[in-house]
């Protein structure tokens, strides 16, 4: 059975040619060949077609085999190259050899060509696997480099943001406080409305940095991409401005995922902004979703990436792109192309730990001049469509009369949420900390309505409260408030099934409005647990 090769042939002497050809198919090869003697023929010929090998004389009146091999170099070729002349000594040979050839023999012992091209076809071809595998293994290596360098930023930005929010809920709460104090003409009210915006930017900014560091609480619903890419659609038509064209095209039975529907609405307008402001001069935008299936080979070639069924979503623009350099830091947070005061660089970040937080994967393509796609992966979920109401849904925020225990370390905190309840008509009955509270409740004769708990404090943290008080206070209801996430009621981010969270910073009525639903509702209630101490605090 003859088998194929592409052989460029070096060789001025038309009659030596013929020999090497009839001896290649005395091994059962059948030879697609050219016949070159000059430089520019040899490059000529690697410019039109991809050979298999080189067969070359070692001097030829024009050319030689050395300068073919530097040819070779020049262009980062490794084929297999191979010398045949009638006049080259062994101390020459060994020259080439140094210099790239592969093999060398003479014109009077050709009986050895057959052999001597087998083998250099399976070195090369054990070459090339081999570079590919070092190729695959480089790349995985610069991707788990990145990953642990997201990481550790994101634990940084994790730790400043727990701070931030405790230090906003105090400064945005007493500002809304002053507000409803005064008349809106007066000209103090509007000094401290402007004290009120920076406080609610500031807020916005360390929720995405817990969103980019994972640290967020998310509240998973199961639901539709298609749907919420349809509510949206209005929104992002409105964000977008009429230079710039939207197309949504839809998988038809699209897999269910389980996300939290806030924060996949985050992502979606996220990665439509930066589309927007990558098109200044307008373009296309296409949103897509589509059902995807993830192999082991892809989740080998990606790290942090489990086989399986998936939802796709991408978001492709025709905007400026992106450059390499620039690719390997777009999800870190603080980083931006953009000029100054057009944009926090917390975008893509707040995309990337939205979706890794959620089971999810993100990439992104892009080369400059040619536009972007960000391709979001979430896994499949099982189960029937959430349907959540929209804010406009919402009732009025009502007040109450009941008994509240609020348990806060941190003095200035508990002062101003006292206010802000009673202010609302509630009993307050305050502890600085969990120990505080088991007393408080030991002593006190009346009901307790809820408690209203930090989840991280010293000596006792909020859920090990809870459970000491449940056989003590079975029918008070419990809601934990915090500004990080923590094991003790979320598992990887996930709230606990019937548990209420209210996440910091919070505003006077965001609060009012918590507690009068947790106290309206029924909710699961919380076992008691053997006496442990807390590790949170």
């Amino acid at each position: 059975m003859t088998r194929p090769l592409r052989v460029l042939i070096l060789e001025d002497c038309e009659d030596d040619a013929e020999l090497l050809l009839r001896e290649l198919k005395r091994q059962n090869y059948e030879p697609d060949y050219i016949r070159v003697d000059t430089a520019k023929g040899m490059n000529d010929a690697l410019d039109r077609e991809t050979w298999s090998l080189i067969i070359s004389d070692y001097s030829m009146p024009q050319f030689t085999a050395m300068q073919a091999l530097d040819i070779l170099k020049r262009r980062n070729l490794d084929l297999p190259f191979v010398i045949v002349s009638g006049t080259i000594g062994e101390e020459t040979a060994a020259i080439a050899m140094k210099s790239g050839a592969h093999d060398f023999l003479t014109k009077g012992k050709l009986s050895r060509l057959g052999a001597a091209v087998e083998r250099e076809l399976r070195d090369a071809e054990d070459r090339r696997q081999h570079k590919k595998a070092e190729e695959a293994l480089r790349k995985s290596e610069e991707q788990l480099r990145q990953s642990q360098k997201v990481e550790a930023i994101g634990r940084l930005a994790g730790g400043i943001a727990h701070d931030f929010n405790n230090l906003l809920t105090i400064i945005n709460g007493y500002t809304e406080l002053l507000l409803a104090r005064l008349p809106p003409q007066d000209r103090t009210s509007r000094d401290i409305n402007e004290i009120r915006k920076a406080g609610m930017r500031a807020a916005s900014l360390t929720r995405q940095l817990l969103a980019f560091s994972r640290k967020q609480i998310l509240e998973p619903k199961v639901l539709d991409m298609n749907a919420i890419v349809v509510e949206l659609e209005k929104m992002l038509r409105r964000l977008i401005g009429e230079d710039v064209r939207l197309t949504i095209v839809q998988a038809p039975g699209l897999r269910r995922i389980k996300a939290d529907p806030g924060q996949i609405e985050q992502v979606i307008m996220n990665l439509v902004v930066n589309a927007r402001d990558a098109m200044p001069q307008g373009g296309n935008l296409t949103l897509e979703t589509a059902n995807v299936d993830l192999d082991e080979a892809y989740a080998g070639r990606h790290v942090g990436v489990r086989s399986g069924a998936y939802i796709l979503l991408a978001v492709s623009d025709t905007g400026s792109g992106i450059d390499k350099e620039s690719m390997s830091h777009i999800f870190e947070p603080f980083y931006t192309t953009k000029g100054p005061g057009k944009g926090t660089g917390l975008g893509l970040s707040t995309v990337y730990g939205i979706v890794k937080q959620s089971g999810g994967n993100v990439w992104a393509y892009s080369e400059p001049g040619r536009g972007t796609t960000f391709k979001i992966y979430l896994p499949q979920a099982e189960g029937t469509v959430d349907r959540q109401p929209r804010d406009g849904q919402r009732a009025g925020i009502a007040r109450g009369s009941e008994t509240l225990l609020l348990v806060e370390d941190q003095k200035e905190l508990r002062e101003l949420v006292r206010e802000m309840l009673e202010m609302n008509g509630y009993t307050v009955v305050a502890a600085g900390d969990g120990l505080e509270a088991l007393e408080i409740c030991q002593r006190h004769e009346g009901r307790i309505d809820l408690m209203l708990s930090d989840v991280v404090m010293p000596q006792m943290g909020g859920r090990e409260l809870a459970q000491r008080l449940a056989t003590l206070r079975p029918d008070m209801k419990v809601l934990y408030m915090s500004g990080y996430t923590s094991n003790a009621i979320v598992h990887h981010g996930i709230l606990d099934p019937g548990t209420a969270f209210l996440q910091k910073p919070f505003t006077p009525d965001g609060l009012a409005r918590k507690v009068r639903e947790v106290l309206d509702q029924g909710q699961e209630p919380v076992q008691a647990s053997p006496v442990r101490r807390s590790r949170l605090g």
